[in-house]
């Protein structure tokens, strides 16, 4: 596997080696999500199939994150909700998100591979790698953690706000998901900081 021995180059030249991933930096609605994963990096102990989240099914990822958690030396899923991001903005709320996850394992790696994010402030190495997720085993198992955990936030909070179907589309910004907007308003999940260019988008009665 491609990116498993990506993985083991970085362990030979420094040693315990985790992956940190996002979910849910460009939706309309609800929460950013980060896990972070130390995988066991041995052959005997290797997951088949593990890929980029956005490359797999929905049922394949499920399966994929049963087998990470149960597989996994340690891993730490975080989130940062919607009023958070309005606050500080997506990207702030990112990185932080990523901070908080890393810095929640329970065993300490010595270097962490993140997805497309560099200058994090946490207690160990750190190597920015862009397209990671296609690129290493860690930040592949993070990113199926991250996705998995978030769509199934998204399809709680339907059950609360199911005028949107956030079960469906998951907050990103859909056909049906902005029509909707226009019909209903937006309910508490929404960024407002990203309904900026949707004029005449109304609160919601709630």
């Amino acid at each position: 596997m491609k990116n498993y021995n990506f993985d083991c180059e970085y362990k030979k030249q420094f040693g315990v080696v985790a992956g940190c991933d996002e979910a849910g930096r460009g939706p309309l609605a609800g929460p950013v999500v980060v896990a972070s994963v130390i995988m066991p990096l041995e052959k005997e102990k290797l997951i088949l199939g593990i890929d980029d989240s956005k490359k797999l099914s929905a049922k394949k990822r499920e399966l994929l994150f049963k087998k990470i958690v149960e597989t996994a030396t340690t891993f730490s899923i975080k989130e940062i909700d919607n009023q958070t991001i309005d606050k500080i903005n997506i990207f702030k709320a990112t990185k932080l998100c990523m901070e908080n996850s890393i810095n929640n394992l329970t065993v300490k790696p010595d270097l962490v591979l993140v997805d497309a994010m560099k200058n994090l402030k946490i207690n160990c190495k750190q190597e920015g790698i862009i397209r990671g997720d296609a690129m290493s085993y860690n930040i592949a198992s993070a990113s199926i953690l991250a996705k998995v955990y978030r769509d199934k936030l998204m399809t709680e909070f339907d059950k609360i706000y199911p005028n949107y179907n956030f079960k469906q589309h998951k907050g990103y910004g859909t056909k049906e998901h902005i029509e909707n907007l226009y019909k209903f308003g937006f309910c508490k999940l929404h960024r407002q900081t990203f309904l900026k260019h949707f004029s005449g988008v109304k609160k919601a009665d709630e």
